[in-house]
């Protein structure tokens, strides 16, 4: 079949079945669904929230520190995304709160909540790491995570629903030698992802989780910057490279479009193919 035929076809089908040319664009379009995204001013909660804005969603990006947050909200409105911005700790209840209020006073309700805010206050020996650093790591990393799931589960629930997104790592699945802790705060969303799932599928909101490899983010560069620990890890890919912030943004917007909504309690790893299992 000639170029020209093949186009021939298509059109006559468009032509016929109108909604067939729209359907993908329906489908992938969020406008209209208010987005928060947790520790949303650089790195991968930045690329969701680029990737959930141009969908047509609004997003509200936040961080702990005020001039991160209006840099952000600065590069987001000047590609034309709908933006709110606000200083939040995810690891303060208070925060949190305050986070979810001024959502639904300037944007009117919530349909997606994407959880990114993770920390790493420790590197070394697993026998090594204190009460403290378990504290810290466990309080950010996965209770705050179920925490502020839980505070906006009733505003999607009249909304008719919604979507919540975790963001895990392949650390969760393969523990990475000196970041035993923060590995296991990240296993620990993949259950948290499957304990959710059932419960809330009966409010119409699915539970997902995206687990990414190295990515080329300001949080990762003791990993991406050693080029021993590069080329080792290379060996491990598929393709061999770096990721790059928008090859999770996307498959982060993806399970929040109608393109996923027969997709709950997953963990999508996007590694560049390394292995992943428990």
């Amino acid at each position: 079949m000639t170029c020209r035929v093949m186009l021939r076809s298509v059109f006559r089908c468009l032509r016929i079945n109108p909604v067939a040319g729209h359907r993908s664009m329906s489908q992938s379009s969020l406008a209209g669904k208010v987005a928060i995204v947790t520790a949303s001013t650089d790195g991968i909660g930045l690329a969701a929230a680029q990737a959930l804005g141009k969908r047509g969603a609004h997003v509200v990006v936040s961080s702990r520190r005020q001039a991160n947050v209006d840099k952000a909200v600065a590069l987001l409105q000047s590609q034309s995304i709908q933006v709110t911005g606000t200083t939040c700790n995810v690891g303060k209840g208070e925060d949190r709160e305050k986070l979810v209020k001024m959502t639904l006073d300037q944007c009117g309700g919530i349909d997606i909540l994407v959880s990114n805010a993770a920390v790493n206050p420790f590197f070394g020996s697993i026998m090594d790491s204190t009460e403290e650093v378990w504290d810290k790591i466990l309080d950010v990393n996965v209770k705050s995570a179920f925490l502020m799931t839980k505070l906006v589960v009733p505003h999607m629930e009249k909304r008719g629903g919604g979507n919540v997104v975790f963001v895990s790592s392949v650390g969760g699945y393969q523990p990475m030698q000196g970041l035993g802790p923060y590995c296991v705060s990240k296993t620990a969303l993949l259950g948290l992802t499957r304990a959710l799932a059932p419960d809330l599928a009966q409010s119409n909101i699915r539970v997902n989780c995206v687990a990414p490899g190295v990515i080329k983010t300001r949080f990762s560069s003791a990993l991406w910057q050693n080029e021993d620990l590069v080329d080792e890890l290379k060996k491990q890919l598929s393709i061999k490279r770096i990721g790059e912030p928008e090859e999770i943004g996307g498959v982060i917007a993806f399970l929040c479009t109608e393109e996923a909504s027969y997709i709950t309690g997953e963990t999508i790893t996007v590694t560049g193919g390394i292995g992943c299992r428990l």
